[in-house]
């Protein structure tokens, strides 16, 4: 399964550096009495109540789409969750059973040992349909539309699609094989993988994406024509959607209007299509502040509180929300460094392709400070490179470059970079080490993160200057350029399945963050970790995969390319309006809000 770069959504403050008595208030029965206040709902396999027809759910994001296509969507999180509300996917993962189910397609799965090869086939639902806001236009979905975008877009290189890196298997001599897909009739189309692989579905459970227009505009107009489709000037009318929504309107700066698609195949017990409500409305307001005011006043249904907004939540006398707390997150954003050689020219090349420099970052990363300081003690550290939902994790393998300012002195002294009589770190040829550490412009948690960040590592001497970028801008430079010198980011996904992230931890990915799509892996343990993240996907007996996995989670956490920050806790409040017997959240599943309804 491939994953995208994530718009970092997570709790904000701008507070001065807090005393160590602060600290302390903040920590156990401080902590204690804000989880006591709130409400722990996480979702246990219970059946959702059917609910009633009604209703407009308010809600805001903080910017404006870029796109509505669906591959240039791939590039930006907030446009990919509007695509994706007009879309739908073939099968479901239930986290708690750990076991694959039927959504829109059932599945057969069909191994033959003596081949070494295995055939997955899927059959899709036969009351699926493409259908168009206000118009009684509809177009069945078909095999074709799976079979098209899988050929002709993903498995078209010219698009740099982010699936096109999933569909090759690492063959027995190294070489490269292509899994290929065939047509049976319009319900059905097979997978034919050319080596038996651990998870098949998680490799080919892929969003069904409309084969008219895209296929006109390939034809047509080659690459640019797919690209230039579905801009945010489209009229929604001509959108089509399979998925729960049509999008109505889109007014810049301002809105997004969606309405119900009556036609989504999902229904309730008593045949009542999903979801319950009829519209949403999606207001742009890039200010947290203003948003927390909206909801304060009823505007919108939910709200993502900050740590700083907690107190005035959960001790206000208020029947009008309930606040809902879930357990730290199962994955975080990270601290990464730019080793490609399209900068070789720079110092910063230099140092960053050595591991104990990264290692010497990682021992400057006080996650405690971060932790109070930022999140107001309801965060924890990410340790572990697997979460522990995934079936691989194991406690003992562990970050062994956490907080110690000697350690790191110590590291950097190994590789020529010592202090000066001024205090000043310098490398071997007495340049100063000075770099610069990107984030994202419209979040506020990650200015006071790289702040700790730039704090601490100018204790020991070494200057950061913090760069503040548009997302996009940021995308630009991740995905073309290649000018940038370290990012604090966040990926989509937790890693719940050790496979996941083929287009991230595989040497030649284009988001392998680090150094992108390299021909042969740069390092030799670059060059290991393929070999490890190849043999451990292939191997279906979990006790010989382990030992893959295990040697994969220790390099990584060893060579540290990516540096993991903390596990924050989530806390979402909701208006009372909205019947809470079919809402959820825990950090399996989010805030579970699909068959939401209004109180009657």
């Amino acid at each position: 399964m491939i994953v995208v770069l994530a718009v970092l959504a997570l709790s904000c403050s701008r507070n001065d550096e807090l005393s160590m008595e602060d600290i302390s208030a903040l920590t156990g029965a401080g902590v204690t009495e804000i989880l006591a206040k709130t409400s722990a709902k996480p979702w246990r396999g219970e059946e959702f109540t059917p609910g009633k027809l009604g209703g407009t759910w308010n809600s805001v994001m903080d910017q404006d789409p870029k796109t509505f296509n669906i591959l240039i969507a791939q590039q930006d999180n907030i446009s990919a969750g509007i695509v994706n509300s007009m879309l739908d996917y073939l099968v479901d993962y239930d986290p708690l059973t750990k076991e694959w189910k039927p959504h829109c397609a059932s599945f057969e799965i069909i191994p033959d040992e003596k081949t070494d090869t295995l055939d997955l086939i899927y059959t899709l639902r036969d009351d699926m349909y493409w259908s168009f806001y206000n118009s009684n236009r509809k177009i069945k979905v078909t095999s074709d539309d799976v079979i098209f975008w899988y050929n002709e877009i993903d498995g078209d290189p010219a698009f740099q699609s982010s699936g096109y890196y999933q569909q090759f298997l690492t063959m027995e001599d190294g070489t490269e094989a292509h899994i290929d897909i065939e047509k049976i009739d319009d319900r059905r189309f097979v997978f034919h993988f050319p080596r038996i692989v651990a998870e098949p579905l998680l490799a080919t459970n892929t969003d069904i994406a409309p084969r008219l227009d895209y296929e006109q505009a390939k034809r047509e107009k080659g690459v640019q024509g797919v690209q230039d489709l579905f801009s945010v000037n489209t009229d929604p009318k001509n959108i089509p959607s399979m998925g729960k929504w049509f999008l109505a309107e889109y007014t810049p700066g301002q809105r997004l209007v969606f309405k119900r698609n009556g036609d989504y195949w999902d229904r309730d017990s008593k045949g009542t299509a999903i979801p319950y409500y009829e519209e949403q409305i999606v207001r742009i307001i890039p200010d947290e502040n203003t948003q927390f005011l909206l909801f304060k006043e009823g505007q919108i249904e939910t709200y993502t509180a900050r740590p700083e907004d907690l107190d005035e939540l959960v001790t206000k006398a208020n029947s009008d929300y309930t606040v809902f707390n879930n357990e730290g997150a199962l994955s975080a954003s990270f601290w990464t460094f730019n080793q490609n050689p399209a900068n070789n020219e720079t110092p910063q090349y230099e140092w960053f392709t050595k591991k104990e420099f990264r290692q010497a970052m990682s021992c400057l990363l006080n996650r405690d400070r971060i932790i109070y300081q930022v999140y107001r003690g309801l965060a924890a550290p990410k340790l572990s490179f697997f979460p522990e939902p995934n079936r691989f994790y194991d406690p003992e393998i562990v970050l062994q470059y956490t907080y110690s300012p000697e350690q790191a002195e110590k590291l950097l002294a190994g590789i020529g970079i010592k202090k000066d009589s001024a205090g000043i770190m310098r490398d071997s040829q007495n340049r100063p080490i000075e770099f610069n550490l990107t984030i994202r412009s419209e979040s506020a948690v990650m200015n006071d993160i790289a702040s700790i960040i730039s704090d601490e590592c100018g204790k020991l001497g070494i200057k950061i200057n913090i760069r503040v970028l548009d997302f996009q801008k940021l995308v630009e430079q991740i995905f073309n350029t290649f000018d940038w010198e370290s990012i604090i980011m966040g990926l989509s996904g937790s890693q719940i399945f050790p496979s996941q992230g083929s287009n991230v931890w595989a040497s030649g990915g284009n988001l392998h963050l680090w150094y992108p799509q390299q021909k042969s892996p740069a390092t030799d343990w670059e060059a290991r970790v393929d070999y490890l993240y190849n043999e451990g996907a292939f191997t279906v007996d979990p006790q010989k995969a382990k030992a893959y996995w295990d040697e994969f989670q220790g390099i990584l956490l060893e060579q540290c390319p990516v540096i993991y920050l903390v596990r924050p806790r989530s806390f979402e409040a909701l208006l009372n309006r909205w019947n809470q017997s079919n809402v959820y959240f825990d950090n399996l599943n989010g805030f579970e809000i699909t068959h939401i309804f209004l109180n009657q």
